[in-house]
């Protein structure tokens, strides 16, 4: 009886010592494992960003493409680079992309390219956009003597997107200066139908 009593007590040490080491493990991987699952929600959040920039810009372009071009010599913002602006800002809106108040915001410089920026509504940086309605590219024809200029829309969308992987990754290294706000870019250009 006296040997089972032994036999059990040290098989009771044994075993507590294997949950300390496995507790002890698991305290030091934690804080690599929130590292990497935070990192990983991050970066696909801000890929997810990008994919709705992208459509943003492709938007704008889209319909400045199908607008009229014969108010852009008109003084002050234009109807149609309003329109544009409108746009943008509510497709972002609609989004559930924070617009920082695009929508309500005036143009810094005029015609042919108008640029909106703005950092209001608790945006982390300043979102830019710019409408170029006459932006001009070359284009080879087949069978034809010389290349020819089309005459195009291009929106271009600056986005200051606001890191949270920066406040988790100081649990496996204090000293890092990660993350922060990047700007996340994009453009679209589609040639203007007038």
């Amino acid at each position: 009886m006296r040997a089972f009593g032994r036999m059990r007590s040290l098989s009771h040490f044994l075993f507590a010592d294997i949950a300390a080491s496995q507790m002890a493990e698991f305290a030091v991987c934690l804080p690599l494992l929130v590292v990497v699952v935070v990192g990983i929600f991050d970066f696909g959040e801000a890929f997810n960003v990008k994919q709705k920039l992208n459509g943003a810009a492709r938007e704008g372009a889209r319909f400045a493409s199908s607008l009229p071009t014969n108010d852009l010599s008109a003084a002050g913002t234009p109807a149609s680079v309003t329109a544009i602006r409108d746009l943008v800002a509510s497709y972002l809106t609609n989004t559930r992309i924070n617009n920082c108040g695009l929508g309500a915001q005036a143009p810094t410089n005029a015609a042919p390219t108008w640029t909106y920026a703005t950092s209001g509504n608790g945006c982390p940086g300043t979102l830019t956009l710019t409408i170029e309605r006459q932006y001009a590219f070359q284009e080879t024809v087949p069978n034809a003597t010389a290349n020819i200029n089309v005459i195009s829309t291009h929106v271009t969308l600056s986005y200051p997107y606001q890191w949270r992987f920066s406040r988790v990754v100081k649990l496996v290294a204090p000293a890092a200066a990660y993350g922060g706000v990047t700007q996340i870019s994009t453009d679209a250009i589609v040639p203007n139908m007038d």
